[in-house]
Order: C-alpha cells, then sequence, then structure tokens
C-alpha cells in the first residue's frame, strides 16, 4: 500500500472520529493531511522504503496560538498518541518529545519557516532565488485531507511555482552551465586524458539539465535521488530519461566518449527546440550557452534581468 493512501485511511478510520468526538470546536481551524519529506509524500514510496520511516500516521497541522493556544496542542498530541499502534499491518513509531517527527501535531508556521523561511508562504521576487527547490516541493507535495480555514490550502497555492522572471533567470544559468560542462569542458577534458574531469562535467551536465528539464516543466526537481524517478513523470522530455541516465552510467573510452559527445548534443538540440517551441528564445542552433543569454533576455523585469546569469543557479 502507497504510504499516501494509508495515512488517509487511517485518518479516515480514526483521525476523522477522533477530533469531532474529542475537538468538535477545532476540527474548522486545523488542516490535515500528509505532506513534506519522505518518498510517501512524492507518491514515489514502494517495498524498500518501508523499511524506514513508513508508518500510518498524518500531520494536523495548527494555526497560531491565538486560535488554538498551547494546552488545547497538547492536548490533541496526546490524542494522537493514543490512536492505534498498528494499521493495515504497519505499526507506528513512537512520537520523539524533541522534535523532528513527520506526523503529529505542527504549526503551520513552523511547518512553512522550516520549508521555505516564511510563517505563510509569502516570498519576496529575492526570496524566491534563495530558497531551494527540493523544499518548495516537499512544502506543495504531498495530499491535504481537510483544510477547516483553507490557510493551509492558501500557503501551498502561494508557493505552487516560482514567479516566471525567476524561472527564466534559473533557466538561463542552468542551460549556460549545461553549455560549458557538457559542450566545451567535456571534450576538453577528454582531449588532456582527465577522465576523472571528464566525468565531473558530464555529471555537472546532467544536474543541470535536469534542473532545466523540470523548470521547462513548470514543476520542482525533488532531492537528487528522487531526481530520476520524478522525470519519467514530466509530461515534456521525460525521454531523455535514457540518455542522461546512459551519461553516468558509462565509461569515457574512446568508443564512449563519442557516444557520450553525441548523446549530449542531442539532449541540447532537444532542449533548444522546446525553448523555441516556448517562446522562451529565438536562438539559433544547439548551443546552449547562446541560448542562455537569449533567455536571460527576454526576463522582463529589469533588475532581475541585469543580476549575473548564474544568479539564480
Amino acid at each position: 500500500m502507497k504510504g499516501l493512501e494509508l495515512s488517509e485511511q487511517f485518518y479516515r478510520t480514526y483521525g476523522e472520529p477522533m477530533l469531532r468526538e474529542q475537538f468538535p470546536n477545532l476540527e474548522g481551524m486545523l488542516a490535515v493531511g500528509l505532506v513534506g519529506s519522505g518518498s510517501e509524500c512524492f507518491g514515489y514510496d514502494d517495498v524498500m522504503s518501508q523499511d524506514h520511516d513508513f508508518e500510518p500516521g498524518f500531520c494536523l497541522f495548527l494555526p497560531e496560538e491565538d486560535l488554538v493556544d498551547r494546552k488545547t496542542a497538547f492536548a490533541l498530541e496526546r490524542a494522537y498518541a493514543k490512536l492505534p499502534k498498528e494499521f493495515s499491518g504497519f505499526l507506528r513509531s513512537p512520537l520523539d518529545p524533541v522534535g523532528g517527527n513527520r506526523h503529529g501535531v505542527i504549526r503551520m508556521s513552523d511547518f512553512f519557516k522550516e520549508k521555505v523561511g516564511s510563517p505563510d508562504g509569502t516570498l519576496s521576487l529575492r526570496d524566491w532565488f534563495f530558497v531551494p527547490e527540493q523544499s518548495l516541493a516537499e512544502a506543495t507535495n504531498g495530499r491535504v485531507f481537510w483544510d477547516g480555514l483553507g490557510a493551509f490550502t492558501a500557503a501551498r497555492a502561494r508557493l505552487a511555482y516560482l514567479p516566471e522572471d525567476v524561472r527564466r533567470k534559473k533557466l538561463a544559468g542552468r542551460l549556460l552551465l549545461m553549455g560549458q560542462a557538457g559542450q566545451y569542458n567535456y571534450p576538453r577534458c577528454l582531449a588532456r586524458g582527465e577522465k576523472a574531469a571528464a566525468q565531473l562535467a558530464v555529471v555537472e551536465f546532467v544536474q543541470s539539465a535536469l534542473h532545466a528539464i523540470f523548470l521547462l516543466n513548470r514543476r520542482y526537481l525533488p532531492y537528487y535521488k528522487w531526481s530520476f524517478r520524478a522525470l519519467r513523470d514530466l509530461p515534456m522530455l521525460s525521454a531523455l530519461y535514457t540518455p542522461l541516465e546512459d551519461l553516468l552510467t558509462s565509461g569515457n573510452e574512446a568508443d564512449e566518449a563519442v557516444t557520450k559527445q553525441a548523446q549530449i548534443e542531442a539532449i541540447c538540440r532537444e532542449l533548444a527546440e522546446v525553448l523555441c517551441v516556448e517562446g522562451l528564445t529565438s536562438f539559433a542552433g544547439a548551443e546552449m550557452e547562446g541560448h542562455a543569454y537569449a533567455v536571460n533576455a527576454r526576463i522582463a523585469d529589469g533588475e532581475v534581468r541585469n543580476l549575473h546569469i548564474l544568479y539564480g543557479v
């Protein structure tokens, strides 16, 4: 069973009745769901995921203390802790008294401060550049089962995706790094016989290509170990999964290097085609550096446009 399904079933079976019976005046102020860290919040969990941090549980997100005071929050924590210890064959983990739990009672403001540095998901244009995309993904993933006030859902809506000029700045930087690492430095490292440096250039190219692909899809790139898993679900450029994987898993002997250079150029051509179709650039050819500066030139906000092209990287 997937973690999101397990969580919602546990909530519907035990959590929802507990709230209605013990906290009838509180239910309208809470948000309930499974959101945040962990593969189950993204729907990427499998049987192997169940060996750690996998349990029947959910999050109870509270508003500020003027609406729900500490005494009430403590009573809710105790009630949550008393829910059945086993559900559908899965055991619940004991709550950590010093914090760090992924489930249970959490202040909404604390959750969003931890993830994005803002208690209600409000970010300035500059703020967006300094919040890691994996944190933004964790603030907006999962599923909300109930939101009485609507405040939690509203904060997630504010964080749903990057402002357009921020997206373009980040994209410009990633395209530039793709060109530098894959189209320029990889063959030069090989020409010098530096195979390890050449592979580092490939890694830089693949990482930047992943960022660029997610930016083109208007999706947040999650934590690195799930990036390829998430790539398979994208509506655009998901077919690049295989060539990007090949770049990372193949060697740099002469015949392999020829194949890798061809794959790098093919990936760049595919991205260049999408860039033009999306109206982000009209630069001709597959040279990523040229597309990078063309994308940057179309940023509407003059202040953002004039920042260093790698500012968003």
